[in-house]
Protein backbone atom coordinates (compact mmCIF):
# COMPACT_ATOMS: atom_id res chain seq x y z
CA UNK A 1 0.00 0.00 0.00
CA UNK A 2 2.84 2.42 0.81
CA UNK A 3 4.40 1.74 -2.59
CA UNK A 4 1.11 2.70 -4.27
CA UNK A 5 1.11 5.93 -2.28
CA UNK A 6 4.71 6.55 -3.29
CA UNK A 7 3.74 6.34 -6.95
CA UNK A 8 1.07 9.04 -6.66
CA UNK A 9 2.31 11.31 -3.85
CA UNK A 10 3.04 14.11 -6.31
CA UNK A 11 -0.63 14.12 -7.39
CA UNK A 12 -2.06 14.53 -3.89
CA UNK A 13 -1.16 18.15 -3.08
CA UNK A 14 1.45 17.16 -0.52
CA UNK A 15 4.28 19.09 -2.17
CA UNK A 16 2.18 22.26 -2.31
CA UNK A 17 1.58 22.45 1.47
CA UNK A 18 4.90 20.92 2.54
CA UNK A 19 6.79 24.25 2.90
CA UNK A 20 4.30 25.50 5.50
CA UNK A 21 4.73 22.34 7.57
CA UNK A 22 8.50 22.14 7.09
CA UNK A 23 8.81 25.69 8.44
CA UNK A 24 7.76 24.49 11.91
CA UNK A 25 10.57 21.92 11.91
CA UNK A 26 13.12 24.36 10.52
CA UNK A 27 12.34 27.12 13.01
CA UNK A 28 12.73 24.78 15.97
CA UNK A 29 15.83 22.96 14.69
CA UNK A 30 17.48 26.28 13.86
CA UNK A 31 17.48 27.04 17.60
CA UNK A 32 18.83 23.62 18.60
CA UNK A 33 22.47 22.55 18.46
CA UNK A 34 22.94 19.08 16.97
CA UNK A 35 25.15 17.12 14.57
CA UNK A 36 23.13 14.13 13.39
CA UNK A 37 19.56 13.48 12.27
CA UNK A 38 17.51 10.46 11.20
CA UNK A 39 14.31 11.07 9.24
CA UNK A 40 11.94 8.17 9.93
CA UNK A 41 9.55 7.60 7.05
CA UNK A 42 11.79 9.73 4.86
CA UNK A 43 9.58 9.41 1.78
CA UNK A 44 11.06 10.95 -1.31
CA UNK A 45 13.82 12.64 0.70
CA UNK A 46 12.66 16.21 0.09
CA UNK A 47 12.35 17.08 3.79
CA UNK A 48 15.75 15.54 4.53
CA UNK A 49 17.30 17.48 1.66
CA UNK A 50 15.80 20.81 2.72
CA UNK A 51 16.79 20.46 6.38
CA UNK A 52 20.31 19.40 5.42
CA UNK A 53 20.78 22.35 3.11
CA UNK A 54 19.23 24.93 5.44
CA UNK A 55 20.98 23.80 8.63
CA UNK A 56 24.20 22.28 7.27
CA UNK A 57 23.74 19.16 9.41
CA UNK A 58 26.89 17.06 9.58
CA UNK A 59 25.17 13.66 9.29
CA UNK A 60 21.69 12.93 7.91
CA UNK A 61 20.06 9.61 7.06
CA UNK A 62 16.60 8.34 6.20
CA UNK A 63 14.61 5.16 6.62
CA UNK A 64 11.29 4.15 5.08
CA UNK A 65 9.26 0.97 4.73
CA UNK A 66 8.66 1.70 1.04
CA UNK A 67 11.51 0.59 -1.21
CA UNK A 68 10.23 3.02 -3.85
CA UNK A 69 10.67 5.93 -1.45
CA UNK A 70 14.10 4.74 -0.28
CA UNK A 71 15.34 4.77 -3.86
CA UNK A 72 14.02 8.32 -4.32
CA UNK A 73 15.92 9.48 -1.23
CA UNK A 74 19.08 7.74 -2.40
CA UNK A 75 18.77 9.50 -5.76
CA UNK A 76 19.24 12.80 -3.90
CA UNK A 77 22.56 11.55 -2.58
CA UNK A 78 21.57 10.58 0.97
CA UNK A 79 22.03 7.34 2.85
CA UNK A 80 18.65 5.63 3.15
CA UNK A 81 17.53 2.16 4.09
CA UNK A 82 14.33 0.15 3.93
CA UNK A 83 13.91 -0.86 7.58
CA UNK A 84 12.04 -0.12 10.80
CA UNK A 85 13.40 2.29 13.39
CA UNK A 86 13.52 -0.67 15.81
CA UNK A 87 16.23 -2.20 13.59
CA UNK A 88 18.47 0.88 13.41
CA UNK A 89 21.76 0.35 15.27
CA UNK A 90 23.13 3.91 15.24
CA UNK A 91 22.66 6.89 17.57
CA UNK A 92 21.38 10.33 16.56
CA UNK A 93 20.87 13.71 18.20
CA UNK A 94 17.57 14.27 16.37
CA UNK A 95 14.90 12.01 14.88
CA UNK A 96 11.97 13.26 12.81
CA UNK A 97 8.72 11.77 11.50
CA UNK A 98 7.00 14.16 9.11
CA UNK A 99 3.46 14.32 7.69
CA UNK A 100 1.68 12.33 10.39
CA UNK A 101 3.94 9.29 9.99
CA UNK A 102 3.35 8.05 13.56
CA UNK A 103 -0.38 7.69 12.96
CA UNK A 104 0.15 4.92 10.43
CA UNK A 105 0.91 2.67 13.41
CA UNK A 106 -1.61 0.92 15.63
CA UNK A 107 -1.07 1.17 19.38
CA UNK A 108 1.06 -1.97 19.68
CA UNK A 109 3.23 -0.97 16.73
CA UNK A 110 3.51 2.59 18.04
CA UNK A 111 4.83 1.35 21.38
CA UNK A 112 7.47 -0.67 19.54
CA UNK A 113 8.23 2.34 17.33
CA UNK A 114 8.87 4.56 20.34
CA UNK A 115 11.09 1.90 21.91
CA UNK A 116 13.14 2.21 18.74
CA UNK A 117 13.14 6.00 18.92
CA UNK A 118 14.39 5.99 22.51
CA UNK A 119 17.11 3.50 21.61
CA UNK A 120 18.48 5.53 18.69
CA UNK A 121 18.41 8.92 20.42
CA UNK A 122 21.46 10.18 22.26
CA UNK A 123 20.95 11.42 25.82
CA UNK A 124 18.76 14.56 25.74
CA UNK A 125 18.11 13.88 22.04
CA UNK A 126 14.84 15.09 20.57
CA UNK A 127 12.08 13.61 18.44
CA UNK A 128 9.99 15.90 16.24
CA UNK A 129 6.71 14.91 14.61
CA UNK A 130 3.34 16.23 13.52
CA UNK A 131 -0.01 14.55 14.08
CA UNK A 132 -3.39 15.04 12.44
CA UNK A 133 -6.13 16.44 14.62
CA UNK A 134 -9.55 14.86 15.00
CA UNK A 135 -10.87 17.68 12.82
CA UNK A 136 -8.48 16.67 10.04
CA UNK A 137 -9.65 13.06 10.11
CA UNK A 138 -13.39 13.64 10.50
CA UNK A 139 -14.06 16.85 8.60
CA UNK A 140 -11.32 17.25 5.99
CA UNK A 141 -10.14 13.85 4.82
CA UNK A 142 -13.32 11.75 4.63
CA UNK A 143 -14.80 11.13 1.18
CA UNK A 144 -13.65 10.33 -2.35
CA UNK A 145 -10.72 12.01 -4.08
CA UNK A 146 -9.96 11.42 -7.75
CA UNK A 147 -6.96 12.80 -9.65
CA UNK A 148 -5.10 11.92 -12.83
CA UNK A 149 -2.36 12.95 -15.21
CA UNK A 150 -1.34 11.71 -18.66
CA UNK A 151 -0.22 8.24 -17.44
CA UNK A 152 -1.92 7.73 -14.04
CA UNK A 153 -5.42 7.69 -12.61
CA UNK A 154 -5.97 7.31 -8.87
CA UNK A 155 -9.11 7.14 -6.77
CA UNK A 156 -8.97 7.35 -2.95
CA UNK A 157 -12.04 6.42 -0.91
CA UNK A 158 -11.69 7.35 2.77
CA UNK A 159 -13.76 6.88 5.91
CA UNK A 160 -13.27 7.40 9.64
CA UNK A 161 -14.78 4.94 12.14
CA UNK A 162 -13.95 4.85 15.83
CA UNK A 163 -10.35 6.01 15.85
CA UNK A 164 -9.39 4.42 12.52
CA UNK A 165 -9.08 6.32 9.24
CA UNK A 166 -9.07 4.01 6.20
CA UNK A 167 -8.11 5.01 2.66
CA UNK A 168 -8.60 2.60 -0.23
CA UNK A 169 -6.25 3.47 -3.09
CA UNK A 170 -7.06 2.35 -6.64
CA UNK A 171 -4.35 3.20 -9.15
CA UNK A 172 -4.28 2.70 -12.92
CA UNK A 173 -0.83 3.13 -14.54
CA UNK A 174 -0.40 3.25 -18.29
CA UNK A 175 1.96 0.67 -19.76
CA UNK A 176 2.09 0.94 -23.54
CA UNK A 177 -1.52 0.49 -24.71
CA UNK A 178 -2.72 -1.09 -21.46
CA UNK A 179 -3.33 0.06 -17.87
CA UNK A 180 -2.00 -1.81 -14.83
CA UNK A 181 -4.38 -1.73 -11.84
CA UNK A 182 -3.12 -1.67 -8.25
CA UNK A 183 -5.35 -1.55 -5.20
CA UNK A 184 -4.74 -1.55 -1.45
CA UNK A 185 -5.82 0.11 1.79
CA UNK A 186 -3.83 2.33 4.12
CA UNK A 187 -4.99 2.80 7.70
CA UNK A 188 -4.20 5.60 10.12
CA UNK A 189 -5.10 5.89 13.79
CA UNK A 190 -6.16 8.94 15.75
CA UNK A 191 -4.08 9.73 18.85
CA UNK A 192 -4.27 12.80 21.06
CA UNK A 193 -1.15 14.62 22.22
CA UNK A 194 -1.56 12.95 25.61
CA UNK A 195 -1.68 9.53 23.93
CA UNK A 196 1.55 10.24 22.05
CA UNK A 197 3.36 11.45 25.16
CA UNK A 198 2.22 8.46 27.24
CA UNK A 199 3.12 5.92 24.56
CA UNK A 200 6.47 7.52 23.75
CA UNK A 201 8.06 7.49 27.20
CA UNK A 202 9.51 10.89 26.24
CA UNK A 203 8.97 14.38 27.66
CA UNK A 204 6.96 16.93 25.71
CA UNK A 205 9.01 20.13 25.55
CA UNK A 206 7.19 22.05 22.80
CA UNK A 207 4.03 21.93 20.71
CA UNK A 208 2.23 24.26 18.33
CA UNK A 209 -0.88 24.27 16.15
CA UNK A 210 -0.61 23.98 12.36
CA UNK A 211 -3.23 25.03 9.81
CA UNK A 212 -1.98 23.79 6.45
CA UNK A 213 -5.11 24.39 4.41
CA UNK A 214 -6.36 27.72 5.85
CA UNK A 215 -9.65 26.17 6.93
CA UNK A 216 -11.89 26.84 9.94
CA UNK A 217 -9.71 24.99 12.42
CA UNK A 218 -6.15 23.72 12.65
CA UNK A 219 -5.48 20.29 11.16
CA UNK A 220 -2.16 19.33 12.76
CA UNK A 221 -0.17 19.57 15.97
CA UNK A 222 3.62 19.94 15.82
CA UNK A 223 5.33 18.15 18.71
CA UNK A 224 8.86 18.06 20.11
CA UNK A 225 9.69 15.36 22.65
CA UNK A 226 12.95 14.82 24.48
CA UNK A 227 14.64 11.69 25.82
Amino acid sequence: ALDIYAKVEDLLGVYEVAPKLYAHYLLFLNSYSFKSMLDVGCGSGIFLHQMHNALDIKSVEGIDLSSVMVEKTKSLGYEANCLRVEDVNKKFDVATAVFDMVKYLNEESLKSFFNGIRNILNDDGIFLCDINTLYAFKDIAVGTYIVEDSTRFVSIDSEFNGNVYSSEFTLFEQQDDLYLKSQDTIEQYYYSIEDIVNLSGLKLIYNSKVNLYDLDDYDKEFLVLQK
